[in-house]
């Protein structure tokens, strides 16, 4: 028997709803419905009934209800007890996001705001934005910090979920700039332009694939590289090796110093927003203070 089995039981018996129970566990429909035939199959008796909306449970599901979340009470309960005898809890605060936002964003806040941490220890698990989202659900990080665009939908449900906007940013087509100050691989050139593309599965590779696919001025690009690191497809541009839709936090710099150049003109852009996510619950006291201190940044 699994922990989530009994999560997956709990948020059915609230909702009502199947659907509504698996959006809200951020699993497929049918991952759910095996879940919750696997918890019966354990159980030794269906507890739901299927017949029927909104969904019920049987006699058996209404008893057992009872025991399953007291089970996942008790367990998240003495899950913060053991974070808090090891002393870190209070001090500690736990924020998921993107190996990009970790670089640019949050880089910007602990240079900027010297006193936003105060005395506390802030531990950043990088990783893909669906994985940051699902860390949050799943209470292993205090805070998610996202991109946001109607491209990009991290399923986080409003009723659990406060989020703050953060930065604004935009992607913007740059390659190595040539002896003129100008790209080295122009849009307007006759033949298809080297480009260096972004992983498929990370938000940013999204976000550029849908501009492309449905923009009429999309340029003529032949795929060269495809890499799941914004870090690397940088370097790569910086080579000379082709055009990168990059943020632009991350290239003004190389674009003002003459290293970079801008390859379109701003039709080309991708203009996107970053919020922090937070449970509506109450966290620590750290991490309480750290969101009222983001409110001033």
């Amino acid at each position: 028997m699994q922990l989530k089995w009994l999560e997956d039981f709990v948020a059915l018996a609230q909702e009502r709803s199947f659907t509504r129970a698996a959006e809200l566990r951020h699993v497929t429909h049918p991952a759910f419905g095996r879940r919750i035939r696997a918890l019966e199959a354990w159980a030794g008796s269906p507890l739901v009934e299927r017949e029927g909306s909104p969904v019920r449970l049987t006699p058996a599901g209404e008893v057992f209800l009872d025991s399953a979340e007291q089970i996942v009470r008790t367990l998240a309960q003495s899950q913060e007890e053991l974070r808090a005898a090891a002393g870190r809890q209070a001090h500690t605060i736990t924020l998921a996001t993107g190996r990009t936002l970790a670089r640019t964003v949050v880089a910007d806040w602990l240079a900027l705001q010297p006193t936003l941490l105060q005395s506390s220890e802030l531990v950043v698990r990088t990783t893909a934005m669906q994985q940051a989202a699902q860390m949050l659900v799943q209470g292993q990080a205090d805070f998610a910090l996202l991109y946001h665009h109607p491209t990009l939908a991290p399923g986080l449900d409003t009723r659990q979920f406060h989020y703050l906007h953060v930065a604004s940013d935009k992607l913007v087509p740059v390659s190595r700039a040539d002896a003129t100050g100008a790209a080295r691989y122009p849009f307007q050139s006759h033949s298809p332009v080297p480009y260096l593309a972004y992983a498929r599965p990370l938000a940013l590779g999204r976000l550029v694939e849908d501009h492309l696919a449905n923009h009429r001025q999309a340029p003529r690009l032949h795929r060269l590289v495809e890499c799941d690191s914004a870090d690397a497809v940088h370097e790569y541009a910086l080579k000379g090796l082709g055009v990168a839709w990059l943020p632009w936090s991350m290239v003004h710099a190389d674009c003002k110093s003459g290293m970079l150049a801008v390859a379109g003109g701003s039709a080309m852009e991708i203009r996107f927003d970053v919020r922090i996510y937070r449970p509506k619950r109450r966290l620590n006291s750290s991490a309480e203070g750290f969101w009222q201190a983001l409110h001033a940044v």
